[in-house]
């Protein structure tokens, strides 16, 4: 038997089991299970009997098992069958191991005895070789029946990732069936101990050795392939250990190493096992020679780009590898940082996580030289720092999480803290949204871990930081002063010394030279220096007992941790405006981190996190559903919260929610300060934000009524507080009623005695304010459109607060505030009042008496300063020829009076202009208030048909009914709609008619009407009458428009700008016929007068109520404003415009033409980019070609160099996606073919070729393309040839001139002597280009044709103008 088995011979015969011949084989198929069973016990009881029998007995006993073995897939072959050949495959394999063991353990084992073991060579040869055999078969499924195949444990996944385990179905297949799971950790235990053997001793040659090893090593490699065995700890241990035992001590290294990377390239999720196999053969073997081989063969791999599987498996291997084994990655670094140039971005980021990993451990080690350790550390965060520049956003990704991972470390790595600072904020920039992302994630965690928390705090206040800074700055500032100090009296007390022999001059000598030297100092120190023999000694030595060196060692070092903590903030100071920006980002994520950031920015006391927090109120609006968001590496604690549920969270965690620590009542009193502050300074916008969220918040029951009782404790208080404290806690109230009435129902009379009384009169934002809280009182229901039910609550007017109302309108102090505490007070009449339209005509008239009451008083005040004015030169003339001192006393008496004139004159304007508002808002209230008595009129209308109905029986009569009141409604509409048209400014009993040419007249006269106030408020009155009647409006919107073409004051033109939206809404077909010019509005030298006629147009075109009438380029040129507000505006414009069926598109050439041609267009660059953003949303295939032919056929008019580059460009920012663009392109070429010559018009044709390669289809051929390439280059070309032939003729013909300018000065030169007398430099200049064209003719012809023309500039021209023609023509002869 020896001489027939050979071990190799064998393994290579089990590639094809079905022809491996058995000598004396069993026809296993044709046997029952107990006959095979039986064959089995058999050879077993012989193995039993004598261990050895295996090779020197009959062969039949080693092919039962190899019989057995080759049909082990045959139902007949079960699992008590396998599982007894497995046990004598491993019992024999353990007790030859064991035998070999003790023969080489043995006392008696001596170099004599070197061939002792080998008897055991062959058995152990055939053991390994069924033993292998039998793993492949147990693997491929042996002793697995169609029934038992269930009997394994089958795990499977249901929803939201729950695991179900189903066991076997069948129990009594459980007893016939093989387990090969249940099996494995024996079979590997097994391999354990026959691995513990010195193979060397009875393989001498590496090909035997080889052969025996891997028939343990293959099986173990074939179940790692496996991933579920892998799963399991204790089977994946054991195929570690089997292969790290293969290495250690049977030279398997290499054939492990080429194991490993194939397995690498083919089965990805032998990542990170392999990384385990090879740091546990490091650490429990301490062998760490293969990893150091498997890194340098990754270091030389190469990826391609579009290669995904292989870097990713290797990328993860690395870094895993990293992790548990950081020092031996270490020792490759250098080979392996070659991957940082990969195509492949998998393989860069798992270098940049490395490197991370690296650092890691290098500032956590205790081992090494420290220098070292930091130059490392440095190198390492250099190559970081280049990754942020990294063109994949994924690479740029894992720079920013493992330099957050870093900044979690107790090393603080302040040397590179800056930089990493300044390169995120630079990434906050990034055209990705993920890395912004990950970028504030960064900030986030390097204002956490700031290392600027051990002499103050944590806190990060920068003005607190800055006078920390100055102060140490001077206390180093005067130790420099005294060291100097001392260094100087040193160098004094050795000159002394050395010459004391000497005369007193000489000292004196000294101490001068030494004033000589200090130039800079000041001149009092020179008696400072006094004499040796002056020195105070003792005050010398309590000077250097002061000066402690190591105290001057510790201010440096603070001041340096001072700079750095400076240097640190103002970074972040500087980063707050662009996470402003990224606060409206359209990605969720982003806004969730930056609101994170402002949260804890808020925390440190950074001064500009105000900004980021009122930035963030006004995401407020936001509508979002509480979706849960993707859980990002670094966290964010608002996973599962929509962007408005945040910002409250986050709002009532820093101002609203209660703090430890504090008494019930300082916790009131906190929050209630917290909400009056948050109205400080806040504009209208933000004052609208906070008003949702205090509402919002009032709804959710979070604003206790503790808080609310004080907040009416600070209102009512009748100490002195400050003003915006009053006002801060009124306008909170107001909001929090919004919610809830009740805030403000019970308590309306310290609203009146407040806010309407004394203290309202003399603080009118605090009246204006009470106004608005007083409207609640109505309640806030909102209206539901088509509904008829009005839930609002009206008051009789005889109620006090119709009273304090009318009293502070008509009393108020001469105040800016009046007008809008004046329209909060009408708004307030409107909509608590019953009748309110009775006390607003109390007031006007009380208001007009005001205005017009003492005729005699105001007729004789402004005569005498028309007089002064008039006779100011006359008065000037006698006041020469009198004394000085009356001239002076006359001159005081006149300014007087005119200051007093002047006085008069304001107050009467400002009298004016607070009636002529009172009348304009009270007439475009009217309005509103008529809609609601027609919607009061419908309403019972419609209750008194619903009650006939109900008394009716007969549905044809409910039918009429309905009819008959669905006829009455549209009466009622007509009755109202008449009355606001033609009684409410033209009737005869009407108040207000009797103001409407009043108003007029005043808008209608800027010369004699010349107060800012009363003219804005008189402009402000026109528009909302105007609002009223469409036969008011008809016949003042031509003043309307000019006044906004010449009036001065941006104030006036701004409001009419708006005006003219609501007029547009209401009398639509008046301003679309004037609509361009509304346009005029957007070149406005006023910021906020352009930014508000594009809101207004904004809103008018979107809605339908004007059409666009080619105007758009003017719209388009805001698209490049400076100011961002506008510019956002205009991109706001544009996408939502793209929206509408092609409304853009139908646009495009007049914004092209208006851009491009003309007086209105701008320059090539700001073309470019405006253009580049409009084309982005031309994305329909049919527009692209039809804008192909439009724009090639623009070429046929297009006569300038710069609209041949512009068309161009346009043409270049269309996608070509289809073959019809591409073929409009070429049918238009006779359009082009004669530009093709300029440089910039065939770049970008050939960036047009470019695009249409990309885009074809693989299938279908170039020829096409290949054709036009040749037209364009030969056109090119063609074009190229003209031009450089007409640049040849104009220098022929220049230098035709030159020998025509030279030849009259030789031989008649006395008949142009007098010409050039007659004729300067200049004029010469010009009669010479003439010249030219007279290539052809005798040049002698040319002097007399000149000469008469010499002393006409007319005919100069002429001629001048003929010679060009002539030139042409001379070209084309050419």
């Amino acid at each position: 038997m020896s001489d027939e088995f050979n071990l190799q011979e064998s393994l290579l015969a089990l590639s094809d089991i079905s022809l491996y011949h058995i000598p004396s084989e069993i026809d296993i198929p044709s046997l029952r299970s107990s006959s095979i069973d039986e064959s089995l016990s058999s050879a077993i009881e012989t193995i039993v009997n004598d261990p050895e029998s295996i090779v020197h007995s009959q062969p039949s006993t080693f092919d039962v098992f190899q019989s057995i073995l080759k049909y082990s897939d045959t139902p007949n072959v079960n699992g008590p069958i396998l599982t007894k050949l497995l046990d004598v495959i491993c019992s024999s394999l353990t007790n030859h191991s064991n035998a070999v063991m003790s023969i080489i353990g043995g006392q008696g084992f001596s170099s004599e005895d070197m061939d002792a073991p080998m008897i055991h060579k062959q058995p152990l040869e055939i053991w390994s070789f069924l033993f292998q055999w039998f793993v492949i078969a147990a693997e491929k499924g042996a002793g697995r029946s169609s029934d038992s195949s269930s009997s394994i444990t089958i795990t499977t996944t249901t929803g939201k990732g729950k695991k179900k385990t189903a066991n076997n179905k069948n129990n009594s297949n459980s007893s016939t069936s093989f387990i090969w799971i249940d099996h494995l950790p024996f079979v590997l235990s097994t391999i354990h101990k026959t691995l513990r053997i010195p193979s060397s001793r009875l393989w001498r040659t590496s090909s035997e050795k080889e052969s025996v090893i891997s028939c343990f090593v293959k099986p173990a490699y074939q179940l790692a392939e496996n991933e579920q065995y892998l799963k399991n700890s204790e089977i994946k241990l054991g195929i570690y250990k089997t292969i790290c035992l293969a290495v250690k001590f049977h030279g398997h290294a290499f054939g492990a190493q080429t194991s490993i990377i194939q397995n690498l390239t083919y089965f990805e999720h032998f990542s990170e096992p392999m990384a385990e196999l090879l740091s546990i053969l490091e650490k429990e073997f301490d062998f760490n020679q293969l990893a150091e081989e498997v890194l340098r063969d990754v270091a030389g791999k190469s990826f391609a780009h579009n290669d995904v599987k292989g870097p990713r498996s290797f990328s993860k291997f690395l870094v895993k590898l990293a992790e548990l084994s950081p020092r031996v990655v270490s020792k490759q670094m250098p080979l392996l940082l070659a991957h940082l140039d990969s195509d492949a971005h998998p393989m860069r980021m798992a270098v940049v996580e490395i490197i991370g990993l690296l650092i890691r451990d290098l500032s956590l080690s205790d081992e090494g030289d420290e220098e070292q350790k930091n130059k490392q550390i440095k190198r390492y965060f250099e190559l970081l720092m280049e990754r942020f520049l990294d063109l994949n956003s994924w690479v740029r990704c894992k720079v920013l999480t493992t330099l957050s991972k870093l900044c979690d470390l107790p090393v603080k790595f302040a040397k590179q803290r800056h930089q990493i600072t300044e390169l995120t904020i630079r990434t906050l920039e990034d055209k990705t949204s993920s890395a912004r992302r990950y970028a504030i994630q960064l900030l986030c965690k390097l204002l956490e871990t700031h290392p600027f928390g051990a002499l103050h705090g944590g806190t990060l206040n920068l003005a607190e930081w800055q006078e920390r800074y100055e102060k140490i700055a001077e206390e180093l500032a005067k130790v420099d002063a005294i060291e100097l100090e001392k260094a100087k009296r040193d160098v004094g007390l050795i000159g002394g010394e050395a010459e004391e022999g000497e005369a007193d001059d000489a000292e004196d000598e000294d101490e001068d030279d030494e004033d000589n030297e200090e130039e800079g100092t000041p001149r009092p120190k020179k008696e400072r220096k006094p004499r040796q023999s002056q020195l105070d000694i003792t005050g010398i030595q309590s000077e250097q007992s002061t000066l402690d060196p190591e105290l001057i060692h510790k201010l440096r070092l603070t001041k340096k941790y001072y700079s750095d903590a400076l240097r640190f903030i103002n970074q972040l100071e500087n980063a707050v405006p662009t996470l402003c920006q990224l606060l409206v980002s359209t990605t969720k994520t982003e806004v969730l981190e930056a609101m994170r950031f402002f949260r804890i920015a808020f925390e440190y006391d950074l001064q500009s996190s105000e900004i980021g927090i009122k930035t963030m109120l006004h995401l407020i609006w936001t509508k979002d559903v509480n979706a849960p968001s993707t859980n990002e590496e670094g966290g964010t604690s608002s996973e599962g919260k929509g962007v408005r549920a945040n910002l409250i969270e986050c709002y009532r965690s820093l101002y609203f929610d209660v703090v430890p620590d504090l008494a019930p009542k300082q916790q009131v009193n906190r929050i209630a300060k917290n909400m009056i502050e948050r109205t400080y300074g806040a504009t209208l916008a933000e004052l609208t934000s906070l008003e949702e969220l205090m509402r919002t918040m009032m709804v959710d029951g979070g604003v206790h009524n503790d808080v609310v009782n004080k907040l009416w404790q600070v209102y009512s208080t009748e100490q002195e507080i400050p003003k915006a404290q009053r006002q801060g806690a009124i306008i909170i109230l107001g909001m929090l009623a919004l919610a809830k009435r009740e805030v403000v129902t019970e308590r309306v009379e310290a609203l009146l005695k407040i806010g309407l009384g004394p203290l309202g009169m003399h603080d009118l934002v605090l009246a204006r304010y009470t106004c608005i809280a007083l409207q609640r009182l109505g309640g806030s229901a909102k209206k539901v459109k088509g509904s008829l039910s009005d839930k609002t609550m009206r008051l009789p007017m005889d109620n006090p607060i119709f009273v304090k109302l009318q009293e502070i309108i008509e009393h108020s102090p001469k105040s800016a505030q009046w007008f809008s505490m004046a329209e909060q007070a009408v708004n307030t009449i409107y909509s608590l009042g019953e009748q309110p339209d009775s006390l607003c005509s109390e007031i006007i008239k009380d208001l007009t008496i005001r205005v017009f009451d003492k005729p005699s008083s105001s007729n004789t005040s402004s005569p005498p300063v028309a007089d002064v004015e008039q006779s100011d030169q006359p008065q000037s003339t006698e006041d020469g020829l009198e004394a000085e001192e009356d001239d002076a006393t006359k001159r005081e008496e006149i300014n007087g009076q005119e200051e007093q004139e002047e006085k008069r004159d304001q107050i009467g304007s400002f009298k004016l202009a607070q009636l002529v508002f009172v009348v304009g808002h009270v007439s475009i209230k009217h309005i509103v208030y008529l809609e609601l008595v027609e919607r009061e009129f419908k309403r019972r209308k419609d209750e008194t048909a619903k009650q006939k109905a109900a008394a009716k029986a007969a549905e044809k009569d409910a039918n009429d009914l309905d009819a008959v009141a669905g006829n009455a409604e549209d009466d009622i509409g007509e009755l109202i709609s008449g009355i606001r048209e033609r009684e409410l400014l033209f009737g005869e009993k009407s108040l207000l008619a009797v103001y409407g040419p009043m108003i007029a007249g005043i808008c209608a006269s800027p010369k004699r009407y010349r107060n800012p106030s009363l003219r804005q408020a008189a402009t402000l009155s026109l528009t909302k009458l105007m609002c009223v009647s469409a036969q008011f409006c008809e016949s003042h919107l031509l003043l309307l428009f000019k006044i906004l073409e010449t009036s001065k004051d941006p104030v006036v033109r701004s409001n009419i700008v708006i005006a003219l939206g609501d007029i547009a809404v209401c009398w639509g077909s008046m301003i679309d016929d004037n609509s361009e010019r509304l346009y005029q509005g957007l070149s406005d030298p006023d910021l906020v007068v352009k930014k508000n006629t594009l809101m207004v147009l904004t809103h008018l075109i979107l809605n339908g109520m004007i059409k666009v009438k080619g105007q758009l380029g003017e719209m388009a040129k805001c698209l490049e404003d400076p100011d961002t507000r506008i510019s956002d505006l205009a991109k706001l414009f544009f996408t939502e415009l793209s929206t509408k069926d092609n409304a853009l598109y139908n646009n495009l050439q007049d914004v092209i033409s208006h851009l491009s041609v003309g007086d209105h267009k701008v320059d090539e660059e700001t073309f470019e980019r405006t253009m580049r953003f409009i084309f982005t949303f031309i994305e329909k295939d049919k527009q692209a070609e039809s804008i192909v032919e439009k724009l090639c056929q623009r070429f046929r008019l297009a006569n300038e160099e710069r609209q041949w580059r512009d068309i161009s460009f346009c043409l270049s920012l269309l996608p070509f996606k289809s073959e019809r663009s591409m073929k409009k392109l070429i049918e238009g070429l006779p359009f082009y073919q004669d530009k093709l010559h300029e440089e910039t018009v065939f770049r970008r044709f050939t960036e047009i070729l470019a695009k249409a390669r990309a885009n074809k289809a693989a299938n279908k051929p170039e020829t096409e393309l290949k054709e036009f390439e040749a037209i364009l280059t030969e056109h090119q070309a063609k074009g190229l040839e003209d031009q450089a032939l007409e640049a040849d003729v104009l220098r022929k013909t220049k230098a035709a001139k030159r020998r025509a300018a030279k030849r009259p000065q030789g031989g008649k030169g006395k008949k142009q002597t007098p010409e050039i007398d007659y004729n300067d430099e200049e004029e010469e200049e010009e009669a010479a280009p003439p010249q030219r064209s007279t290539r052809g003719k005798p040049a002698k012809k040319a002097p007399p044709k000149a000469a008469p023309t010499r002393r006409g500039g007319r005919r100069k021209v002429v001629e001048s103008e003929d010679e060009d023609e002539d030139e042409d023509q001379s070209f084309d002869e050419f």
